[in-house]
């Protein structure tokens, strides 16, 4: 099972969108909002299932690791966010390091903004190359305050589909933030966010550690 991606939405659809998702707070949650959280909730229970036993989860296919439920925050719709993709004029190369230090190249696009409790807040998307296949992907990574405290030390990834309208939102949705393959076994390297991918917040929503 792939997980949720961000997504991009008409913008007739934002204003309908972010009423439904922060009109409540708390335990105050509304309709819409309660579907959302069950619908995670059904999500990663259905994650669990595929990691545990999909042949070529990380759990699975380069020896086996010793499997059990992913750690998550508890969803939380405050952590639901929504941004046009905003065009670098120039794009700079970046040179990323995976865990197992080899070496990453691609170029910085684009950024996301988002808006937490009246502060202004960036996403980078890169472009990056595939190693195996040399196909264009777009990725977006970051760290925070919970960084190597409840989350994993190197950070944790967002599913990231670029649309070909210049004038669609995405809908930023931390709840889906997931840590790399790498944070399950030793035998996995994966990108390593840059110093810039720091959000200085405690970004409690999404994935947990996995291991203590």
């Amino acid at each position: 099972m792939k997980s949720r991606k961000i997504i991009s939405l008409p913008v007739a659809i934002f204003t309908i969108a972010a009423a439904l998702f922060f009109n409540g707070c708390g335990s105050n949650y509304s309709p819409e909002q309660k579907k959302y959280i069950k619908q995670i909730e059904a999500e990663r229970t259905a994650k669990n299932e595929q990691m545990k036993n999909d042949p070529n989860s990380p759990f699975n296919r380069k020896g086996k690791i010793e499997f059990h439920n992913l750690n998550y925050f508890d969803p939380d719709p405050e952590f639901v966010f929504h941004s046009k993709l905003f065009e670098y004029e120039k794009k700079d190369s970046i040179v990323t390091q995976g865990t197992k230090g080899d070496v990453r190249k691609g170029l910085r696009w684009g950024y996301l903004l988002f808006n937490y409790k009246n502060k202004e807040y960036r996403l980078n998307v890169y472009e990056i190359k595939g190693v195996s296949d040399g196909a264009t992907y777009y990725a977006v990574w970051f760290r925070d305050k919970t960084t190597n405290n409840q989350t994993y030390g190197v950070g944790r990834y967002l599913d990231f589909e670029k649309s070909a309208d210049p004038q669609h939102v995405y809908q930023i949705d931390f709840n889906l933030a997931y840590n790399p393959y790498c944070a399950y076994s030793p035998n996995f390297s994966c990108t390593v966010p840059l110093k810039e991918d720091f959000i200085d917040i405690a970004v409690e929503a999404g994935e947990k550690k996995f291991h203590d």
